[in-house]
């Protein structure tokens, strides 16, 4: 398997022209962290995860994890890694700094998760939920609890998950039947079972700390009556020491496709009939919105994830090309094997993992940008528009990406031939591994109906309007960029008509009869993303142009071929889906429900 190797000029550059670093540096919350800085911090984060997480992804995938009463074991080395990870403070580098968080941008800590994943996507799921849950309890928990569990959930010497699934609801949280019973002394004990807890158990930190949700005693039915609790694995004393076991036991764990040696955990809360002991977060019955706030920056965060697998197959399949003989390119001399990269087909499919990364790091960049000045613009308008466009990006930021993520797995294995199929490269790996990322965090369904029947109608259109505006405008401007710009005006051009009639379609629908709109939900949001995709392409290859500050003339003039690469054989599929989109419901219920058993 190749080993990782850090993409800096690539991230550096969408840092830079998409993510606006400058400006966010700029911003009230961040006038301590410079670009500089922010620099350097990418070179020794390029470093850590390349030399200490790296070399762990492939002994995760061999090793797997276990459980035996209760205990799960995992991969020795998973355990030193996280131990320098805690050493190095990387958990804490976006976090408050009122709780020894560093305080940098949420777009660096995006980029902390980019490389993690690379690295190792199994590993790189313990820091991800504990962001998640950090998150949730800044947020909403009282001074008290962030007292308690933030620093040691900051520094990483602690974990975070967050517990919804459960047997008989899946994606239905409402469904859940987990019970939260008050006691006298404020709080709860928990009785239930969840299951699919990504790092549920495991020994490589002091304590995990679990986000449950259940319902108290009387509650409504459906997410309205669900409420959020604390649950740690020990009890914490009044001094911070860590007192007795919790009432809550991993009954198994989950035997999957890929991430083997990240532990996927079946948990019963109240195994010895006492209850677990749990903490009510914020309001009962606010669980559902608590946890959502959680679940949102997750998506992102899923949404790297996609980038993160294509990054690494890219690799892995380039690395492959470039020492690969098969074969007689046309033009080659007589009798020798040309290295499979000198095939146009092969180059096809290089090209396209290359701009489809590309594209997926531009769109998650962007949103990361945006959730820093949702947050910390002193503009109160400015903090509206900002946080109106993360919403909008945020569903393609987690379906677009995760689903190109598969694809681009899948890819890289028909750039090594057979022997991508078989485990010795570790190409396999990859393809395993990047499976779970469509699913994870609400299905690319459920992302696709969100974006269709709650984000176009947001403002009443008007964000959905004040994005496609932003295209058209930026593509007129092309114009005055050169005539090598002409294939992307003409194909950016006609992606943006053939979006805007989906838009209108499904806003008209939408009020009529809602299930045609939903009928098209995920092509739609396939279109919207290739044509977000491909505007945030043409927007770095116009600034690699002029920033001779990141890597060489050829890597900045590759970034034109990209964007022009992309325009023309990849833009096209927006139009395409446009069918897709206004064919409404009717032949998705012609077929008889008992036809599809036989």
């Amino acid at each position: 398997m190749t080993e990782y190797k850090p993409p800096l000029n690539d991230i550096r550059l969408v840092l830079s022209e998409i993510s606006d670093i400058s400006r966010l540096c700029d911003l009230p919350d961040y006038e301590h962290v410079d670009v500089e800085t922010v620099d350097g911090v990418l070179e020794e984060l390029g470093r850590f995860a390349a030399e200490v997480v790296s070399p762990v992804n492939k002994i995760g995938d061999q090793e797997g994890c276990s459980v035996a009463d209760g205990v799960v074991t995992m991969p020795e080395e998973f355990g030193k890694a996280w131990d320098h990870f805690v050493d190095a403070g990387w958990g804490a580098i976006s976090q408050d700094p009122d709780y020894g968080g560093g305080g940098f941008p949420l777009a660096i800590h995006t980029i902390l998760t980019e490389m993690l994943a690379t690295a190792s996507r199994a590993w790189s799921m313990g820091p991800m939920l504990t962001a998640g849950a950090i998150d949730c309890l800044h947020t909403f928990s009282d001074e008290a609890q962030k007292e308690v569990f933030l620093p040691k959930l900051v520094t990483g010497e602690w974990s975070g998950t967050m517990n919804l699934t459960e047997p008989q609801a899946g994606s239905d949280v409402g469904a859940l039947t987990t019970k939260a019973v008050p006691q006298e002394d404020g709080t709860y004990r928990i009785f239930g079972t969840k299951i699919f807890i990504t790092f549920g158990e495991h020994e490589l930190v002091e304590n995990i700390i679990q986000l449950v949700l259940a319902r108290t005693p009387d509650s409504p039915p459906g997410t309205k009556g669900i409420s959020c609790f604390i649950v740690p694995k020990y009890l914490v004393e009044d001094d911070g020491s860590l007192g007795e076991r919790n009432d809550y036991r991993c009954l198994s764990l989950e035997h999957k496709l890929g991430l083997h040696a990240s532990p996927t955990c079946v948990i019963s809360y109240g195994e010895a009939g006492d209850g677990a002991v749990g903490y009510l977060i914020g309001e009962e019955h606010q669980g559902m919105r608590y946890m959502f706030k959680m679940m949102n920056n997750a998506r992102l965060g899923v949404g790297v994830e996609g980038l993160a697998v294509a990054e690494r197959a890219l690799q892995q399949a380039s690395s492959f090309a470039l020492e690969r003989r098969q074969g007689k390119a046309i033009g080659a001399k007589a009798g020798e094997q040309s290295l499979i990269i000198e095939h146009p087909d092969v180059r096809r499919m290089l090209l396209t993992m290359r701009a489809y990364t590309d594209a997926m790091r531009c769109i998650l960049y962007a949103n990361a940008a945006a959730l820093d000045l949702a947050k910390s613009h002193p503009d109160s308008e400015e903090r509206q528009l900002a946080s109106d466009r993360a919403e909008l990006l945020t569903p393609i930021s987690k379906a677009w990406c995760t689903d190109l993520g598969v694809e681009m797995t899948s890819l890289g294995i028909q750039v090594h031939g057979g022997y991508g199929y078989i485990e010795e490269t570790g190409a396999a790996q990859h393809l395993r591994d990047s499976r779970i990322s469509p699913i994870y965090e609400g299905t690319n369904g459920i992302q696709a109906i969100d974006l269709v029947g709650r984000k176009l109608k947001m403002n009443e259109g008007k964000v959905i309007r004040d994005l496609l505006e932003e295209i058209k405008d930026f593509t007129a401007s092309l114009n005055q960029e050169g005539e090598e710009f002409e294939t992307i005006i003409s194909n950016l051009t006609d992606s943006l008509q053939a979006v805007e009639e989906a838009t209108v379609w499904l806003a008209e629908k939408g009020t009529e009869d809602p299930i045609q709109a939903i009928s098209g939900a995920t092509p739609y949001l396939r279109m919207l993303g290739q044509l977000v995709g491909g505007w945030f392409l043409a927007r770095l290859a116009i600034g690699a142009r002029s920033n001779e500050n990141v890597g060489d003339a050829d890597f900045r003039n590759s970034k034109m071929t990209v964007a022009n690469f992309y325009a023309e054989q990849l833009l096209p599929l927006t139009r395409a889906q446009l069918g897709a989109v206004t064919a409404g419901s009717s032949d998705l219920f012609a077929v008889p429900e008992e036809l599809f058993s036989t």
